[in-house]
């Protein structure tokens, strides 16, 4: 016969069914700690749904997610932080990096609740469709196009402004 199957004891009664919450030596969990375990699951979850939605989104474009964890009182680890890396760098001919750039947008707005820093990836990868615009009205050898700049002011305002901004870096981080 096993050890503990022997008798009925209070004491064997209470660690098997008084305390089913009890493991390996943990105290149960007061009701602040069940309540802190319940919002980092929720954490949890809506970050892991947040990177998800960019992979699914940017597949190809992107890497694997990493994830920064807490440690609940319930010993487990939850995720609270992700990340996930897109790259961002131009492609071989203008149309090619201006359909990267609207699936890069894409990507970093993917998820229902965008970061500030996946804002900001959909701002970059906006100016990098515009630039790339701008080769194409140019024309595929990068030659000026047929219309001349006065023909076609926005374009020429575009070009100036887009011109002055600083290029993209290869890689950026979607936060969560």
């Amino acid at each position: 016969m096993p050890v503990g199957a022997i008798g009925g004891s209070a004491e064997l009664y209470a660690l098997q069914y008084a305390r089913p919450a009890q493991v390996a030596g943990q105290a149960q969990l007061t009701p602040e700690q069940q309540q802190q375990v319940v919002k980092l699951k929720q954490v949890d979850q809506k970050v892991r749904e947040h990177e998800a939605a960019h992979l699914s989104v940017g597949a190809g474009l992107t890497s694997g997610a990493s994830y920064q964890y807490a440690r609940g009182p319930d010993g487990k680890q939850y995720a609270v932080a992700g990340e996930v890396k897109i790259d961002v760098s131009p492609a071989q001919t203008a149309q090619q990096t201006l359909d990267k750039a609207r699936r890069i947008q894409a990507a970093a707005l993917a998820p229902a609740d965008p970061s500030s820093q996946d804002r900001a990836v959909a701002a970059q990868a906006a100016q990098m469709a515009m630039q790339a615009q701008i080769e194409l009205s140019r024309g595929k050898n990068g030659s000026e196009s047929s219309q001349p700049a006065a023909a076609n002011p926005t374009a020429a305002a575009i070009a100036a402004y887009v011109d002055q901004e600083p290029r993209p870096a290869p890689t950026l981080s979607l936060y969560a």
